[in-house]
């Protein structure tokens, strides 16, 4: 231990240095005594550097003045971070770190600024820092959770898991390294487990590189408890950046590898093993029939792969990539323009923009219809580097889909074959029991193209970047190639043969007038997250809103005119002639100011930043005739996000504040209730908060999907490695973004009233409950989902549990399932803790308590 060390030196040092110094000691006095009056006035940065001289000269003051200088730091970087010095916040956090490293609360600070600042990997490294040193701290225990989703990816616990999946690649490492492969890099090595595989299999020297500083550092410890610390090399570090013989002594036979994402090229597994055939490995067999020492080529596993695609319906994927409705709440929305989701093929390139998204297809809400046959896209060899090379040039394939089922086409659906060698592969695709997800390309076309049996559906497939990209861009029908790209006129979309048919013709006429009714279509258009887009299309939500807006204006105005008709004089009647005010605080684009200023008599505050969605709502405004002056973007006034919550003049309240309560992901959003403190002191008599209540809905199930996704499962060593103890030090308790419709689980109660919190009442508000569920039927208890019924008044509410619910569902999983029998009583207590929710089961008359 580091201060177990330290102390005998610092011992021997003071014995030998008996003598005080007057004039440091004088020093020392002098800048504490300034500190604490810099602290009193306020002036944290000059207070801030008289700690850190007091506290250098002095390390006996750090228990005595500890408390004091975490108050000045957590002071200081918060005006350095109002004024954007970034760089300066963070050199004060390592100096202060300097001097307490084992400071908890200092170490979890600093992370909550690293993860508002983007940089998820070194904040999560600080949160589990401060959790070692002190495993009951719950903000660094709130924080951890929410950054190891993002940290280490859910789909680790399924890979590991993926027994079949690690056995193959196990044994294709196994014959390369036995066939004469015994020099050896792993590229992305994440846990270490193909490297391992490698020196198991006897390899003589074995690489490996990681670029996650969080990952890089959970190999190394996975690689030293199964005593491989001595003869496997890790560099954090990109492979594109390693050298020889700077990095590995010399070029290696064999390169082990699995980055890959579900469009296989996006993780740059291409670029990297352009750079390893080039820098890193020993150069390939030249052909079939001439004998090269195997020792002297290189390899790479995987060998190669092919990409299959399909075409499908898909309403769950049509409302996150498209607008599908005409009318918002009470508002016309045929001004908005164009919208899009940042997922497109779009041929203009953007940073902005990704070619495709992820989607488990076996477990998509409302299922897919598939529209054609599953296709073969591309080929490629991993071990042929023209290849590789001349991939992005490769000119645009077309192929031709025949359609097998009439219906909407929403998307293209991708998969592939990893082959490892000439006899083993692994399948992504939906059919498999597999860990991976499939991509998805979305179709744009504003109001869809309904497919028809016999037609054919043009597909265009290229590499542009190294990014798989596929589009569709055309209907083959009676002779007539339809075009589905918006971006060319109805000139350019194919010359018409003639048909003697007229019904054809006029099904054609319709598809076009339907696909081209802008002749010559803006290039402008505003760009809606994924999630943003599903809340456009979540008619019912804006329907409530709209409902629980409209009653409380009209009991706003009856109050006003009660008031007024009762008032004796005139001095101090109410104008019910004022305007209302409404504040909407929503996270992103949000249409609910608009659709409180079509009332009338209505001043809306906006919380939407980006230009492009506020000239959306101004032209929106202009076509539902809402004043353009009843409409406001405040934050284009405010500093910050917090000066949101104030008075819209001096003399006036909010007649109501909208709060975005819940996250897509599923989870209450942080500093909800604090929020909901402040906005109630904004209200004027009779306003609201919206949502007024929100009611937690959970249910106990057993699913083994969930504990798979959520942990390492099992006693065995994986593969015989040693390696669940350390991964599943990021194991979290509350799984997010979760589909409950489709999850895989039985049902072993009905589900109950875990939690309210009332956003209009404080006093009705706590902070534990123990509830009670009684099993329906026998099984495993293995997690708890829970929901929302978010009421925005007494009798109007939304549930995110609906099918068109924007929002996505969440469960805690349990450490240790429990064995339940149906009619046994379950015991929850469950816990809200600065909005986190946190559940802890245990059967009745069962001693002893399982925490989760």
């Amino acid at each position: 231990m580091p201060n177990a060390s330290a102390r005998p030196k610092h011992g021997r040092r003071t014995r030998r240095r008996r003598r005080e110094d007057p004039a440091r000691n004088e020093l020392v006095s002098s800048s504490l005594e300034s500190a604490q009056q810099c602290l009193f006035n306020q002036d944290y940065g000059t207070a801030f550097v008289h700690y850190l001289l007091v506290l250098n000269l002095a390390p006996m003051f750090k228990d005595f003045a500890r408390e004091s200088f975490r108050f000045t730091l957590f002071k200081w970087t918060e005006e350095l971070d109002s004024v954007g010095r970034i760089q300066d916040l963070f050199d004060c956090y390592e100096q202060a770190l300097e001097l307490f490293p084992a400071d908890e609360v200092i170490l979890n600070s600093m992370g909550e600024h690293l993860f508002r600042m983007g940089f998820r990997d070194e904040a999560a490294g600080h949160f589990h820092k401060a959790l070692k040193l002190r495993p009951d701290y719950p903000e660094a225990r709130e924080n951890f959770y929410r950054v190891a989703n993002w940290l280490v990816e859910r789909w680790h616990f399924l890979m590991l898991n993926d027994h079949g999946r690690n056995r193959k690649y196990q044994q294709a490492i196994q014959k390369a390294v036995q066939s004469g492969c015994n020099t050896v890099l792993d590229i992305g090595t994440g846990t270490g487990i193909l490297g391992m595989c490698a020196k198991k299999a006897g390899a003589a020297e074995v690489y490996a590189c990681e670029l996650s500083k969080t990952m890089y550092e959970l190999a190394c410890e996975v690689v030293t408890a199964n005593g491989m610390d001595g003869s496997i090399k890790i560099l954090h570090m990109k492979s594109l950046e390693m050298e020889v013989p700077k990095d590995i002594p010399h070029r290696v036979s064999l390169v082990v590898t699995e980055t890959v994402d579900a469009g296989l090229f996006g993780e740059g597994i291409i670029e990297s093993l352009i750079h390893a055939w080039h820098h890193l490995l020993l150069p390939p067999q030249r052909g079939e029939n001439e004998f090269q020492e195997t020792s002297a080529t290189g390899r790479v596993i995987p060998a190669g792969a092919t990409v299959f695609g399909m075409a499908l319906e898909s309403l769950e994927i049509r409302r996150h990539h498209r607008l599908c409705v005409s009318e918002v709440g009470s508002l016309s929305i045929a001004a908005a323009g164009e919208l899009r989701s940042p997922v497109s093929c779009s041929p203009e390139p953007d940073d902005s923009m990704e070619p495709y998204t992820t989607e488990r297809l076996s477990r998509l809400p409302g299922g897919y219809k598939p529209l054609t046959e599953p296709f073969t896209a591309l080929n490629i060899d991993f071990n042929n580097v023209q290849e590789l090379e001349g991939l992005s040039s490769r000119e645009v394939q077309q192929i031709r889909l025949p359609v097998t089922q009439g219906g909407e086409l929403d998307a293209l659906a991708v998969w592939f074959q990893l082959h490892l060698d000439e006899e083993s592969s692994l399948s992504t695709g939906p059919q498999e029991d597999t860990c991976w997800e499939q991509a998805i390309y979305p179709v744009h076309s504003t109001n869809g193209f309904v497919l028809k049996p016999q037609d054919e559906l043009l597909v265009e497939v290229s590499c542009r970047d190294s990014f798989l990209r596929l589009c569709s861009v055309a209907v083959l029908r009676d002779g007539h190639e339809i075009r589905l790209d918006k971006r060319l006129d109805l000139q350019d979309s194919g010359n018409p043969i003639p048909n003697p048919n007229p019904n054809p013709e006029a099904e054609l006429c319709s598809a076009l007038a339907c696909l081209q009714t802008d002749q010559s279509p803006t290039k402008d258009f505003c760009m809606l997250e994924c999630s943003e887009m599903a809340l456009l299309n979540n008619s019912d939500y804006h329907q409530s809103f709209c409902s629980a807006l409209a009653k409380l204006f009209s009991q706003l105005k009856v109050k006003c005119q009660n008031k007024e008709r009762d008032q004796s004089g005139p001095a101090d009647s109410a104008d019910c002639s004022d305007l209302l005010y409404v504040l909407d605080v929503s996270e992103g684009f949000s249409l609910l100011s608009l659709i409180a200023a079509s009332n009338g008599h209505i001043k809306a505050y906006s919380s939407v930043e980006k230009t492009k969605q506020q000239e959306v709502l101004k032209r929106l405004a202009r076509s539902n005739n809402v004043p353009e002056q009843h409409l406001e973007f405040w934050l284009n006034h405010m500093e910050d996000e917090q000066g949101m919550l104030k008075r819209p003049s001096r003399e006036k309240l909010w007649s109501a504040i909208m709060l975005d309560c819940v996250e897509t992901c599923g989870l209450i959003r942080q500093k909800l209730m604090e929020k909901a403190s402040l906005a109630r002191c904004l209200l004027e008599d009779g306003g609201s908060i919206f949502p007024a209540k929100i009611v937690v809905h959970g249910m106990l199930v057993e699913s083994d999907t969930l504990l798979l996704e959520s942990a390492v499962q099992g006693q065995e060593p994986t593969l015989g490695f040693n390696i669940a103890p350390f991964i599943n030090q990021f194991t979290v308790p509350v799984h997010v973004f979760l589909d409950f419709s489709t999850l895989e689980c039985r049902h072993l109660s009905d589900s109950v009233e875990l939690f309210v919190l009332d956003l209009m009442d404080s006093t009705a508000n706590y902070t534990n409950r123990e509830v009670k569920v009684q099993a329906t039927s026998a099984g495993r208890l293995t997690a708890i989902p829970f929901w929302y019924h978010i009421y925005l008044d007494q009798e109007i509410s939304v549930s995110t549990l609906s099918q068109n619910s924007h929002w996505k569902q969440a469960a805690v999983v349990l450490q240790q399932p429990l064995e339940v029998r149906a009619g046994d009583r379950v015991h929850l207590a469950v816990k809200l803790h600065k909005s986190a929710i946190s559940i802890s089961a245990h059967i009745e008359n069962t001693p002893g308590q399982m925490e989760q």
